[in-house]
């Protein structure tokens, strides 16, 4: 039982808000939630006290201060990296996890060749996908034109993967970053009725 008490690492903090003495945070890509100075999270995360555009928690075990917008990535703990991920109703893999340190939520998808991100979606990142080679990819609204990307880290749980290859797409009407091969294939997959463990390979 011991081991059940143990806080969980969290792997993306962002702070999206402040209201009187109230943080509003994002963590793991979830939904917003509202922390009280004291509260902590089932992650571990516990705040510290608010600013005029800043906040202080207590994360990992450490004092990190959050200016609006700005996230926080927990480093990866050492050896096996895998994370577990359970099917929605509809038997669909989603994913909270970040690009570039950026949280965010991913749909499994091992039909896309690289990651694919709604050009929105790209836009809220900072990503400048229009200096990308530009072509058209072929979806199930249609065809799109494109843009390739190389994304410096695309993390999920523990697992953290550098210079992943990725395409933008504008007009996607979607709206969700799908988690294609250019991630996947660094991992060793093994899915077990309704749930799915990636394993990073290298």
């Amino acid at each position: 039982m011991a081991g059940l008490c143990a806080p969980a690492l969290a792997a993306d903090i962002t702070l999206v808000g402040l209201v009187g003495a109230k943080a509003i945070v994002v963590i793991d890509g979830g939904a917003p939630r509202a922390l009280a100075p004291g509260q902590r999270t089932a992650e571990g995360v516990v705040l510290l006290a608010t600013e005029k555009d800043a906040a202080s928690f207590d994360i990992d075990g450490r004092k990190r201060r959050l200016h609006m917008g700005q996230a926080y990535s927990a480093p990866a703990r050492p050896g096996r990296q895998d994370v577990t991920l359970s099917a929605d109703s509809r038997g669909h893999f989603l994913a909270a996890g970040s690009i570039n340190g950026s949280s965010l939520r991913f749909l499994v998808d091992t039909g896309a060749t690289l990651v694919t991100l709604p050009a929105a979606e790209a836009r809220r990142l900072g990503i400048n996908y229009l200096q990308g080679a530009r072509g058209q990819v072929q979806t199930a609204n249609g065809t799109l034109a494109a843009y390739r990307v190389k994304l410096d880290t695309v993390r999920i749980g523990d697992i953290e993967v550098h210079n992943v290859d990725a395409v933008v797409t504008e007009g996607d009407t979607m709206g969700v970053t799908l988690l294609g091969m250019s991630f996947l294939n660094r991992m060793e997959m093994k899915r077990e009725g309704q749930s799915m463990t990636l394993t990073k390979r290298y």
